[in-house]
């Protein structure tokens, strides 16, 4: 959700502000400004509504003028067609906030001053389908759960946390997060797919309770579920939450161990491993990331499952197509800690080929949150700025595509692209996690 979205949606009026070039609306004169009453005679709630009632051949559709004019729309259209539409909200609808109190939750270990979209907790099932958010479902009526089912919205990504109902309970500071093995129950008789997230506390949730957790949810592979295991980031302002201690090198290569023993289990009995872990955990382990056909297609990827290990086998897919060239280039790369030695491997590889081009890796360390924040999406413009004055940052600084929101230019401590540019007199460019293209910001092609 943008700034806009969540502050200005006060009702439930779905204003049109782009209409689509060469588009159904474009045709049948929709223009911004315009409001979206109804589809056959059914008010629109929200986007949910809106997809499910396009989806016919014939439909009709009612527009209301800026000046109060009425237009009925009779439209043919195939199957599934949208009508090229963008609304003021990508909801049509308020997003619902998060009425937990989660002892993990990152927006209660944040600052002031920052962005302020930062301080919105939402826990919104249709941001689980539209962006891939992960919710608890405890901020679900059964009406809500009765809607997925009606309108038949798979996958819905769900943090569970833990399936033992005291420890959940105990984690989320909510009592409605006991009924969470009836609700996937309730999803899963109606044939939802669903992928499981547990943020993973330590000796709060792992050990017994994490076997008891992949136990609980692996019950429902047939439905070709995946299951995410990441870690607790513990930033530096936790003084108001409970104190959690961050997972050591040894506790990593318990999990790891623990883990792999499910995944074998499950693999030889359903053929698939269903839990993987995040890189994080590897890397704390210092042990060698698993290969790219152990991830099974990266389900989780998103949650930063086999992140790495995919950038670098796109990296290097592309890069052995390559001849070198000995054109002069200068540029600079900063990233977190975690990305640090990806990054710093590959551009070093692009050095070796093409022999007159300079890449300086910087690592950042996230002083804003903490040190233990080793994430690049967490970086903070000020950070940034602080640690490379006075750096050769060559022609263009490439900075972690993931430390702003899409389309837009705003750190999370509320500062520009432009703010580091202007301080560091230097052009700024996001750079790209896909392998290939990662190569191609610095040589071109």
């Amino acid at each position: 959700m943008n700034e806009r979205e969540t502050q200005k949606i006060t009702k439930n009026e779905n204003i049109i502000i782009k209409v689509e070039e060469d588009s159904i609306a474009e045709e049948m004169g929709i223009e911004p400004g315009d409001v979206l009453v109804s589809i056959n005679d059914t008010e629109i709630k929200d986007v949910l509504d809106y997809r499910y009632l396009i989806q016919d051949e014939y439909i009709v559709v009612l527009i209301r003028k800026p000046d109060g004019e009425e237009w009925e729309l009779e439209i043919e259209k195939d199957d599934f067609e949208d009508l090229g539409i963008v609304f003021e909200s990508g909801l049509m609808d308020k997003a619902k906030s998060c009425s937990n109190k989660c002892i993990f939750c990152f927006i209660d270990q944040n600052p002031k001053g920052m962005r302020k979209t930062i301080y919105f907790k939402d826990d919104d099932s249709r941001l689980s389908f539209l962006q891939g958010n992960y919710v608890t479902l405890t901020n679900m009526k059964d009406e809500d759960l009765d809607r997925i089912i009606f309108y038949h919205l798979s996958p819905i990504n769900i943090s569970v946390h833990a399936t033992d109902t005291e420890v959940r309970k105990f984690m989320l500071k909510n009592p409605k997060s006991v009924k969470i093995i009836e609700q996937i129950e309730k999803l899963a008789n109606a044939n939802i797919k669903m992928n499981f997230q547990i943020v993973l506390c330590k000796d709060i949730n792992d050990k017994e309770i994490l076997d008891k957790s992949i136990e609980d949810l692996s019950k429902y592979i047939n439905l070709g579920c995946s299951m995410a295991i990441v870690p607790l980031g513990v930033t530096k302002y936790r003084d108001n939450l409970p104190q959690i201690e961050s997972f050591t090198k040894e506790d990593s290569i318990d999990i790891i161990k623990q883990v792999e023993a499910w995944q074998q289990k499950l693999y030889d009995k359903y053929g698939t491993k269903f839990v993987f872990l995040s890189d994080e955990f590897y890397l704390k382990a210092e042990k060698e990331l698993p290969k790219g056909e152990y991830y099974e297609g990266y389900p989780q990827l998103e949650n930063g499952v086999g992140m790495i290990t995919l950038m670098e086998e796109e990296f290097f897919q592309y890069f052995n197509t390559l001849k070198g060239d000995n054109i002069k280039r200068s540029y600079s790369v900063a990233t977190a800690k975690l990305a640090y030695p990806l990054i710093k491997k590959l551009c070093d590889k692009i050095c070796e080929k093409f022999t007159n081009t300079k890449i300086n890796v910087y690592e950042i360390t996230n002083y804003f949150f903490g040190e233990t924040i080793t994430v690049s999406g967490l970086l903070t413009a000020g950070d940034i700025i602080n640690q490379l004055k006075g750096k050769e940052l060559g022609d263009i600084l490439f900075l972690p595509g993931n430390c702003v929101r899409a389309n837009e230019t705003v750190l999370l401590d509320d500062l520009y692209i432009e703010d580091i540019e202007k301080q560091l007199n230097v052009k700024v460019c996001l750079s790209n996690d896909n392998g290939g293209e990662f190569i191609k910001q610095f040589i071109g092609g």
